[in-house]
């Protein structure tokens, strides 16, 4: 089991390279961000692009991993996508893993002033966009005419640096998500069943989870995959636990012992931000980095 971080983009750069050096320092595989334009209770306080500051977290480290967690359709095109993921793939020397989901109905559905889109119109949008960004990440030149996505004669030179292309992660639960993540994944990506976050149990979530990563097997076999090719990633903070697991390393490895049993081969963890959902003790989050997986065995 790998174990990771989230960041978010909420310090201007000479404090939060901090952060990211730190993590590194740590030894945490990975450290994502979310790739929104404002996010919940941060709407109103300082927020900066993602992949800007994934390109600077790549100047300010060598060898963790860096990626979003995740980007969506919601404001983004794959055309110009894949230029920026390229470029930041290349800045990066290959450490560079594209989470990626269908979006949701927060502030950035809308800021383009465009109305919220369906779930149906969320679908049916991540799968041409998951496609269409597959091919301009693996071929020098796309032309593709879609119904919400369309290329002309787009050019991609030199391509990535990992290949044939940087691992997506995908992030799905639903049916049609679930196919995507076994045609087109290196990852998935979950953060357990919203609907038990208010007033369900640790048990029931690792009920449901168990459910997800069946439906994920399913998926992968339907699509003639072996589902251990796929890494399984939880990010937590948003099932029953909420912050629990980051309250002791015995309760960390408790939890991930748990997750571990399911199948999962990566957890991410937030950086501690005081005031908010994500605070935390950064003495028992730093010891937890260092000491955790080594005690999990």
């Amino acid at each position: 089991m790998r174990l990771s971080t989230v960041i978010l983009p909420i310090h201007r750069w000479s404090e939060g390279q901090k952060t990211w050096r730190r993590a590194e320092e740590l030894g945490f595989h990975a450290a994502y961000t979310y790739d929104h334009l404002s996010w919940r209770s941060f709407r109103d306080g300082p927020w900066f692009g993602a992949l800007p500051t994934l390109t600077a977290a790549a100047t300010a480290t060598e060898r963790i991993r860096l990626g979003t967690l995740v980007t969506s359709p919601n404001f983004r095109h794959p055309v110009t996508l894949a230029k920026e993921l390229i470029t930041l793939d290349d800045v990066s020397d290959g450490r560079i893993t594209l989470g990626i989901g269908a979006g949701g109905n927060g502030f950035d559905a809308t800021v383009l002033g465009q109305e919220a889109w369906t779930p149906k119109e969320r679908a049916d949008r991540f799968g041409e966009f998951v496609a269409l960004l597959d091919r301009l990440l693996t071929e020098d030149a796309v032309t593709e005419r879609g119904t919400f996505y369309s290329a002309d004669e787009a050019r991609n030179i030199p391509g990535c640096v990992q290949r044939p292309r940087l691992p997506f992660a995908v992030a799905a639960t639903g049916p049609r998500g679930l196919r995507l993540a076994a045609r087109h994944g290196q990852a998935w990506v979950t953060t357990g069943d919203p609907k038990l976050y208010e007033e369900g149990t640790p048990e029931q979530s690792v009920a449901a989870l168990r459910g997800q990563v069946e439906k994920l097997a399913k998926a992968c076999a339907e699509a003639g995959r072996d589902v251990a090719e796929l890494d399984k990633v939880l990010l937590t903070g948003f099932t029953p636990d909420r912050g629990r697991p980051l309250e002791s390393v015995d309760a960390f490895i408790d939890f991930a012992g748990r997750h571990r049993e399911l199948g999962f081969t990566e957890i991410v963890i937030h950086w501690p931000i005081p005031d908010s959902d994500f605070a935390a003790d950064r003495t028992v989050f730093e010891n937890i980095a260092t000491e955790a997986l080594a005690q999990l065995g």
